[in-house]
Order: structure tokens, then C-alpha cells, then sequence
């Protein structure tokens, strides 16, 4: 594992509600707890194991935190007025940074208002320096944006309301 992937993790550890990390690979384990600060543990084992379990480990400990913050968007869409039948939610598919545009000069893939198509790219979510493309998944208009750019993202948290026809 890479210093700046190990970074990373920190990063968005430290950006998020889990109070504690671990993560086991190819014969490294990093360890984070937060108390107040962050602390970073790494030990290398000397055999080297596949890894199947690795993809899992990071949702592991964010499970518990996704009910809540997913009962917290389904309540303030209900807010909004969004249980109509003709509304869809387009949630993050992983934890990430959400970015409204491709870069920082160019203008945002889309707005209120904008119409979209199923396989339109609405945004970004950025997780481990990988820019993954999130498409609108149906055709309609896009009704709210939920989340600001730059935001730490959870795992099936709502980022867009769009309306269908």
C-alpha cells in the first residue's frame, strides 16, 4: 500500500463519523482511531495472504452510520416533497468527495432544471483519487441538488432528485 492511499484513508476517516478503522491487505494492517485527532497504526505480517475480504473492510465500519444518514435524507426529501411517485433519487454509490463538475474551470454537468437521460453523467464521486462518473440512471428533470460540491458523500446517500415522466 502506497503512503498517499494511507493518506487518503486518513483523510476520509477523519472527514467522516467512524470513530475507528481497520483495514487488513497483502500482509498490511492499518488500524485509525479518532479522539479528537487522528492516529495511524501500520504493521507488515511477513507472508503475504490474498486479500478477499479487503473491498469489504472499508464498509464494514461505515454500516451502522448509513441507516441513520439514510433515514435523515429519506426525511428531509419527504421535506421537500419528494415522495411523489414521479420523483427519483439518485444515491452515491460509494463514500467520496462529490463534485459537480469534471474540473474546478469547466461549468457543472448539470443543475435544477437541467433534463437529463438514464446514462447522462450528473456528477463525480472521487474515492481513493479515482473520479468515478455518476449517471442519471433515468430520463427527467433534475429537481434538487442534495449534496455541495466538495461534500463528503456516504454510501447510498441521496445526491440528486429528479423528476419523471
Amino acid at each position: 500500500m502506497k503512503i498517499q492511499e494511507i493518506r487518503e484513508i486518513i483523510k476520509l476517516v477523519d472527514g467522516s463519523s467512524i470513530n475507528e478503522f481497520t483495514y487488513e491487505a497483502e500482509g498490511t494492517k492499518i488500524k485509525l482511531k479518532k479522539n479528537g485527532g487522528v492516529i495511524a497504526e501500520s504493521t507488515a505480517a511477513a507472508p503475504v495472504q490474498s486479500a478477499p475480504a479487503a473491498p469489504q473492510a472499508p464498509a464494514a465500519p461505515a454500516a451502522p452510520e448509513s441507516p441513520a444518514k439514510e433515514e435523515k435524507a429519506a426525511d428531509q426529501a419527504a421535506d421537500t416533497g419528494s415522495s411523489d411517485a414521479n420523483t427519483h433519487q439518485i444515491l452515491s454509490p460509494m463514500v467520496g468527495t462529490f463534485y459537480q463538475s469534471p474540473s474546478p474551470e469547466e461549468p457543472a454537468y448539470v443543475q435544477v432544471g437541467t433534463k437529463v437521460t438514464a446514462d447522462q453523467v450528473v456528477c463525480i464521486v472521487e474515492a481513493m483519487k479515482l473520479f468515478n462518473e455518476i449517471e442519471a440512471e433515468v430520463d427527467g428533470e433534475i429537481a434538487e441538488i442534495l449534496v455541495k460540491d466538495g461534500q463528503l458523500v456516504e454510501y447510498g446517500q441521496p445526491l440528486f432528485l429528479v423528476k419523471t415522466n
